[in-house]
């Protein structure tokens, strides 16, 4: 089944015309990125924008949800006024599914445990016109990459990894629920003009190294914050011999380092992914106007000419790496591994290898990870490790059923998950007997961060290709590198691992029975989607209150964050996942992960009003019953991670009025201003250090809000001094008008109640 096949042809007949005036106003050849952004402008551009300041509005081509975040999203789409959406858009079932002992138990439970959510969602997408993939259909990315992404198309999804669909050469970004909203309800969706990061890609791979490797490389590159505010663009020999779903684990990945998005040109590698999954004539259409779907043939040539910043990288050299623990970005080749393991004292045994999830669980990878274990097998070894595999969609899961790969990591030892997230997202059962106690694991996700795959501070997680994963299951240790070291099977022989081998696509071709898809009403408007007032899952939205109309004064501290706050630190998710479409249920989480600078405790404040040290959320509703706002005060790169949209609006439900950090993650910092929050920034760093615990807070120069120019905060001591400092903000007019009304949500209300 082809999707908006209609969708597509007007796109690409429109397509060489826009680009061709976009090239005309730049007055100079184009990077791929910029012939997709400034074709799905809303209106034609009168001047070029600037990258990395302009804020523009765009015309995403679809939306995709997750059923964690499309609760929520389609709670605000329920207000919006609004009988169906404006653009295609798909929910997923895939965050809900908990692993504890195998596929069809594990989803058989959370049919059960989930069904009033999962009838939610079913009824409330059949009402709006939204394609409903069920549980079991398939982790979210991989799903869109199998049916809906396209060449030169843009996409907006509620979850951070949508940009895995950069795999076949499509602009896909992570949001917040609230700009899914607009884009349903019709509505422009602003974006800062992206900047540029190139990343030339020369040579090809072989042996043990994976598509997988570079983006750990470029990960140990750019850290995790050093992709924000650009989009990474690969090209170069080297990108087009990578598979499709190569290029899409790359992609995905590329949330790690903070990227709006990254992207692949198209090539032969994508057009026969597209005819493997049953879209011919995508295509066909898109080989009509290749020379449009790749950058210019200038760009080749000079890069530094057109790109902010470019990276270079040689496939042929390259090893493979392991990243973490608990942080993405600290990379090591696997000829050091060993070497580091000892020298930080990291756990060496290792007790769980997982692999899978919405990364690398395509046909290509599940292929070379079981070419793996069949040579272990002949040489008479199984796994040491626990040993975990999550297809990321059913119909990835019954090819590779058919071809006898579940079979033989079942008869290795190995366990396959449902088609859902799992593990990845802390959606797990772990079997451990100490949870305290310190340990390692390693992945093929994409996150590492402590506590997200199990919950236990103690985990020490480690991410690599599926490749390396399943060669360390065999050898039950963190410090094996099966380019050079051999095992001992059981007859006490030494053996060697054979470099793995596979297939890019099944050579059978791809097949399923049911892929799991739901099509909505043609007319939904008789469909009536109820939400019981007594439900401890799902709870009706009531409006933020609007700005009241002056500066903002006796603000009390709520808690100053030290070191790395991500959105697992501010809203965890793992058994919190239910509460997702239960706003003051899941406000109970709001950052009981953070560290508090004044005692190095998680979850444990000073509450100002009675001088006792409490709960976050318990002590922020004891500020809120009083009248009193408060303040979070947050380090670096605040909000990195997921795109959960929860981290927002639980402080704003619970009375924060401001979020005052060093600097914000992209999307988080977004995902405030569209509550009505006040998302600010130090304009001295260092100012950070200002902050007491006993601090009450003043916000002035909010009668006068205005684009560009600072506010003033005052610090008042509690021994009777002032620190006045002043703060930045990134908030144009339209972002002012949004806390002026209490959250971009009323003001989309109040538009359509005209």
């Amino acid at each position: 089944m082809v999707f908006d096949l209609d969708l597509i042809k007007k796109l690409y007949k429109e397509m060489p015309g826009k680009i061709a005036a976009a090239r005309k106003l730049l007055g100079k050849p184009l990077t791929f990125s910029e012939k997709i952004l400034y074709s799905h402008l809303t209106r034609p551009a009168g001047k070029p924008h600037n990258r990395g300041k302009d804020y523009v509005d765009f015309a995403p081509d679809r939306v995709a949800m997750q059923d964690a975040t499309a609760q929520m999203a389609l709670l605000q789409f329920m207000t919006a006024g609004r009988s169906k959406v404006a653009v295609p858009s798909t929910v997923h079932c895939d965050h809900l599914i908990q692993a504890k002992v195998g596929a069809k138990k594990d989803l058989q439970l959370a049919i059960e445990t989930n069904r009033e959510v999962y009838d939610f969602l079913s009824s409330i997408s059949d009402k709006y016109g939204i394609g409903f993939w069920k549980p079991g259909a398939g982790i979210i990315h991989q799903v869109v990459l199998e049916n809906y992404a396209f060449p030169g198309g843009m996409m907006i999804g509620t979850d951070s990894h949508t940009p895995n669909a950069g795999g076949l050469g499509m602009v896909a970004i992570g949001v917040g629920g609230a700009d899914a909203v607009d884009v349903m309800a019709g509505l422009p969706w602003e974006l800062k003009m992206p900047k540029l990061i190139g990343v030339k890609l020369t040579g090809k791979m072989s042996g043990w190294t994976s598509c997988k490797d570079v983006i750990l490389w470029v990960a140990g590159q750019l850290t995790v914050k050093g992709g924000t505010g650009a989009i990474v663009e690969y090209f170069g020999d080297g990108a087009d011999s990578m598979s499709a779903t190569g290029k899409g684990t790359v992609c995905n990945m590329g949330a790690e380092i903070g990227a709006t998005c990254s992207l692949f040109a198209y090539d032969e590698k994508m057009s026969a992914y597209l005819k493997a999954t049953g879209r011919e004539e995508v295509a066909a259409l898109a080989d009509g106007i290749r020379e449009h779907l790749r950058p210019d043939a200038e760009v080749y040539a000079d890069p530094v000419k057109y790109y902010d910043q470019v990276l270079e990288l040689d496939l042929t050299a390259l090893e493979p790496y392991v990243n973490g623990p608990f942080t993405p970005d600290l990379a090591t080749p696997i000829s050091k591994m060993a070497a580091a393991v000892k020298e930080n004292g990291w756990p060496e045994k290792l007790e769980v290898a997982l692999i899978g999830s919405c990364t690398n669980s395509s046909y290509e990878d599940i292929s070379r990870s079981a070419s793996i274990v069949k040579d272990a097998m002949s040489k008479g070894l199984k796994t040491v490790s626990e040993f975990t595999i999550t297809p990321g969609s059913e119909l990835v899961r019954y090819t590779i059923e058919r071809d006898g790969f579940i079979k033989e990591f079942e008869d290795a030892g190995g366990i396959v998950l449902a088609n859902a997230c799992g593990p990845c997202i802390g959606q797990w059962a772990r079997h451990i007997d100490d949870p305290n106690r310190k340990n390692t694991i390693i992945t093929s996700f994409n996150r590492n961060f402590a506590k997200r795959n199990d919950g236990n501070a103690s985990t020490h997680a480690f991410v690599a290709s599926p490749e390396i994963v399943t060669a360390l299951a065999m050898a039950g240790s963190i410090t094996f590198n099966p380019l050079r070291d051999k095992l001992k099977n059981e007859k006490g022989q030494e053996v060697m691992l054979k470099e793995p081998t596979g297939f890019e696509l099944p050579p059978k071709g791809f097949d399923v029975k049911d892929a799991g898809y739901q099509a909505p009403a043609e007319d939904g408007s008789s469909i009536k989607v109820v939400v019981s007032p007594e439900s401890q899952r799902l709870q009706l939205l009531t409006a933020f209150p609007p700005w009241e109309g002056y500066d903002l004064q006796g603000l009390q501290l709520l808690i100053k964050a030290r070191g790395k706050c991500t959105t697992d630190h501010i809203s965890m998710a793992g058994p919190w996942l239910k509460f997702r479409g239960h706003l003051d249920n899941i406000s109970n989480n709001m950052l009981i992960g953070a560290l508090n600078y004044f005692n190095d405790k998680t979850d444990s404040v000073k509450n100002q009003l009675t001088g006792e040290y409490g709960p976050v959320p318990a002590t922020a509703r004891a500020y809120k019953a009083a009248n009193v706002g408060s303040v979070v005060v947050g380090d670096e790169n605040y909000g990195e991670g997921s795109s959960r949209e929860h981290a927002a609006m639980e402080p704003r439900h619970l009375g924060v009025r401001a979020i005052l950090v060093r600097s914000f993650a992209r999307i988080h910092e977004t995902n405030l201003k569209k509550q009505g929050m006040l998302a600010l920034t130090f304009a001295n760093r260092e100012d950070y250090d200002k902050v007491q615990e006993d601090d009450n807070i003043d916000i002035n120069g909010l009668t006068s809000f205005t684009a560009g120019v600072p506010l003033t905060v005052d610090l008042n001591h509690k021994d009777g001094t002032v620190d006045a400092i002043t703060v930045n903000h990134t908030y144009n007019e339209q972002q002012i008008e949004w806390f002026k009304a209490g959250g971009a949500l009323n003001v989309i209300r109040s538009e359509f109640a005209k």
